[in-house]
């Protein structure tokens, strides 16, 4: 593992997460400054900083955690400041203390960080009364309201483009596998052809899966979004699009499989296997048809009819060849069935 890797990311912050991180952080110090007199408002522009996140939905969950926190943290250190007075090793027991109380309550590894450093600040800046505290507590609420006030209002975050392009990209891989075992079942393949055939085949998977974390991600993204409304419906098709071609991907893989298994020479010398070849280029055709729903601008087809409309007819094939032959065929009306063919 190269060492910047532990501190760097692969790709940078939006610039617009850093500047609405800045402004909820300045607006958080002001207002809880004029709010809330007496000390800095650390804890406000702490919360702030933490609160402003991807989405609305993951704000508003930060804001909790912040908050309970917080509370929970500053409970720990009044209680304890009260009943020993302040000293050093007081604020040691204290962090202990904490991540003991976070822990009995189960709380997450964030919530429990977070209850033991507001416990460390809170004695550490000088807790000397409960209306310290309770002005600790305001200042984070405040805090983590403007952090959501801001995430919400300036351009809040959609990741709807993501999942269109992750899911645009698994169409496109799909048609091309499918096309690909077409024409491995027209003619003659070496063993190192058919090993790269199930490769890529088996990269669809992955492709897939990460077409759904990108649905889930936008979803998440609508969440108490005000944008919600322009793009929730882009956002079903997408989902019902993924859900169509799961399978598919699943029997294109194992129809390839069953290829790459089964393969002999004389293969392509079946009638059925040449058939079966043509209707997996009317799939192919049918897929991009399909995964048209994730193109921002659709491009023109040379035809926008599915390819699928007709059932294919098929003479006994060779004994040898009998069981590949019924394999790919029960795939084939899978397929069939998942892309709505009559």
């Amino acid at each position: 593992m190269r060492f910047t890797a532990t501190f760097r990311a692969t790709r940078r912050m939006p610039l617009l997460q850093v500047l609405k991180s800045a402004v909820a952080t300045v607006a958080a110090w002001l207002v809880a400054g004029w709010l809330v007199q007496g000390e800095l408002p650390v804890f406000a522009a702490i919360a702030a900083l933490l609160v402003v996140q991807p989405s609305v939905n993951q704000s508003f969950g930060k804001a909790v955690e912040r908050s309970i926190g917080v509370i929970l943290g500053v409970i720990v250190a009044s209680g304890l400041s009260l009943a020993f007075g302040q000293s050093t090793w007081i604020i040691l027991v204290a962090i202990v203390v904490a991540m003991l109380v976070a822990w009995a309550l189960k709380m997450t590894p964030a919530t429990s960080n977070q209850v033991a450093i507001s416990a460390m600040l809170v004695l550490a800046l000088g807790a000397s009364s409960p209306e310290y505290a309770l002005d600790r507590v305001l200042e984070t609420l405040i805090g983590a309201a403007i952090g959501i006030i801001v995430n919400a209002l300036i351009v809040p975050p959609v990741a709807v483009t993501p999942a269109r392009e992750q899911l645009a990209r698994l169409g496109g891989e799909l048609a091309a596998s499918v096309d690909r075992l077409a024409d491995a079942l027209g003619r003659s393949r070496s063993r190192a052809d058919l090993d790269a055939l199930m490769i890529e085949a088996r990269l669809m998977r992955p492709m897939r899966d990460g077409a759904d974390a990108a649905i889930v991600a936008g979803e998440e993204s609508l969440t108490l979004n005000p944008r919600r409304s322009a793009h929730r419906d882009e956002l079903v098709q997408l989902r019902e699009l993924l859900t169509r071609l799961s399978p598919i991907v699943t029997q294109v893989i194992g129809m390839t499989r069953a290829f790459a298994d089964h393969y002999d020479e004389t293969l392509h010398d079946e009638a059925t296997v040449r058939a079966i070849a043509e209707q997996l280029r009317r799939v192919a055709h049918d897929v991009r048809l399909a995964a048209r729903v994730a193109e921002p601008e659709h491009e023109p087809r040379t035809s926008e009819t599915p390819a699928l409309t007709s059932a294919l007819v098929v003479s006994p094939p060779r004994s040898g060849h009998w069981i590949l032959v019924g394999s790919l065929m029960e795939d084939l009306r899978r397929i069939r069935e998942e892309l709505g063919a009559e």
